[in-house]
């Protein structure tokens, strides 16, 4: 078979590209490694996009400028993030939405007091699933072929130059080529050889939960890797969220997430606090807890709660371990219970009067603690209390390819002329560290449409022996 442009990946970037790149003019043709019932890769387990907005619009209230964008990918990034490529994300998260929903994407507005991102964030009716179902919808009614149970696990290359993919002996030529096939998350050897073994000789990764696909095995991240393309990010960076330890091994998604961290206290086995629960609000801090909870002994973590803070966060899906005492609730755990009670003693005693407001940085705080809570700090004191077991959570790795405003992948430092790459391969590119609600889809969003626009161009230089012009396209596709 040969084709315009081959879109290998099946997940929001994925489509991005090969919708694009069918408007475009080119025949396409889509690679989704999974069964179709397990289609969409970790975009199915989405709820929201991050949005650039300069006032009101639609499921968006008040403004959210670029440089505020800017401002709070650089504080989470701690500024490992390529600002050009950064900004073309956020520009292209400003205009996206109309293309969304011209494709059967529809918005909602969001839970109003719970996630602080009814300003920054536009959810989709339906969540992540039904956005990946609108696009397959449009994919397949504007012609894209699409095979499930497709996982290719090589590709050739000609000094650079995209060939042919391998599904086993099949072999399957295109004129350009779009990769889209995620990280290597739930590719367990790869994650333990990039953890390695902590002091205690433990192997972190082991205790990993994997909140999607179960088909994100870097196949062709490692192979690319090893034919030479240029590398960006390091295998250890992820995102990575502290999330309910009975959760399933994959597909658990956002419903397992246990947003409840800011309001109470975090211990770790050893019963004793470790990070400042209260440092910023939760979409923009809710990911650093899985790394720092894979940092702990046994990689296990405990969010402490008590009544005052029952109705202030959304609702697990598992109930927590609820208990009459703080000793009781120690024994439930696990946990030392003369540590525990010194631990909370400690912090309520630090605990500084102030004006409770969940909804802004509030002067609710600790005084003479180490680690600090900046922010919502009262005191752990008014039974019923309630805790939950937390173990690392891991979406999806930073590790990826190289590129540049087009897309393209890097060999030498030289962009290829028809290879390209879009969302969790490429995200290290803007995401060297860290995480803010959203952010992951309006990458996949943005440089999605660009890989699809760019491949359409290749192919149709190479059909006509001419050679693709890449000026502009950038702000064309988003």
């Amino acid at each position: 078979m040969n084709v315009d442009v081959l879109v290998i990946g099946g997940g929001n970037a994925a489509l991005c590209a090969a919708l694009m790149a069918r408007e475009a003019g080119a025949s396409v043709l889509m690679l989704e490694a999974a069964p179709r019932e397990w289609r969409g890769g970790n975009s199915q387990h989405t709820r929201n996009l991050r949005c650039m907005h300069d006032g009101p619009q639609d499921v968006l209230i008040d403004s959210y400028p670029e440089e505020e964008f800017w401002q709070d990918l650089l504080k989470v990034t701690g500024g490992l993030t390529n600002e050009k490529l950064a900004r073309i994300t956020i520009r292209g998260s400003s205009t996206c939405r109309d293309w969304m929903r011209s494709h059967g994407v529809r918005f909602q507005p969001p839970i109003s007091g719970t996630l602080h991102v009814a300003r920054t964030n536009a959810f989709f009716m339906g969540g992540g699933k039904a956005l990946v179902n609108a696009y397959y919808r449009s994919a397949e009614k504007l012609g894209v072929q699409i095979r499930y149970n497709a996982p290719v696990d090589s590709i050739e290359l000609d000094n650079g130059r995209f060939v042919a993919a391998h599904i086993g002996k099949e072999r399957i030529e295109a004129r350009a080529c779009v990769l889209a096939a995620g990280g290597f998350e739930s590719n367990r050897d790869w994650l333990r050889q990039a953890w390695g073994q902590n002091e205690a000789g433990e192997w972190p990764a082991d205790n990993f939960l994997i909140r999607g696909t179960r088909f994100n095995m870097g196949v062709l991240l490692k192979y690319l890797l090893d034919a030479g393309a240029d590398s960006i990010g390091d295998p250890k960076q992820a995102h990575m969220v502290a999330i309910d330890a009975r959760a399933p091994l994959y597909d658990g998604g956002i419903c397992t997430r246990v947003d409840g961290v800011s309001l109470g206290v975090m211990v770790n086995r050893n019963a004793e606090r470790f990070y400042d629960e209260g440092e910023d609000f939760w979409p923009k801090r809710y990911a650093i807890w899985g790394r720092l909870v894979a940092q702990q002994p046994g990689q296990v973590g405990y969010c402490i709660l008590d009544s005052k803070a029952i109705g202030r966060f959304m609702p697990p899906v598992f109930p927590g371990l609820k208990a009459g005492s703080l000793p009781e609730l120690a024994a439930g755990l696990g946990l030392d219970e003369q540590t525990l009670m010194r631990t909370i003693g400690q912090f309520n005693a630090a605990c500084r009067d102030g004006t409770f407001d969940h909804a802004i940085l509030d002067d609710c705080r600790t005084e003479g603690l180490i680690p600090p809570k900046t922010h919502w700090a009262r005191p752990i004191d008014t039974a019923p209390f309630y805790a939950y077991t937390l173990k690392p959570g891991i979406t999806f790795t930073y590790l990826g390819l190289k590129i540049d405003e087009h897309s393209a992948v890097h060999f030498g430092g030289k962009p290829s002329a028809n290879l390209y790459v879009a969302g969790e391969m490429m995200a290290g590119n803007v995401l060297g560290k860290g995480y803010t609600a959203g952010v992951g889809m309006s990458i996949g969003t943005a440089f999605g449409r660009i890989a699809g626009v760019q491949a359409a161009k290749a192919a149709k230089a190479a059909s006509t022996g001419g050679k693709a012009t890449q000026q502009g396209v950038e702000l064309a596709a988003v």
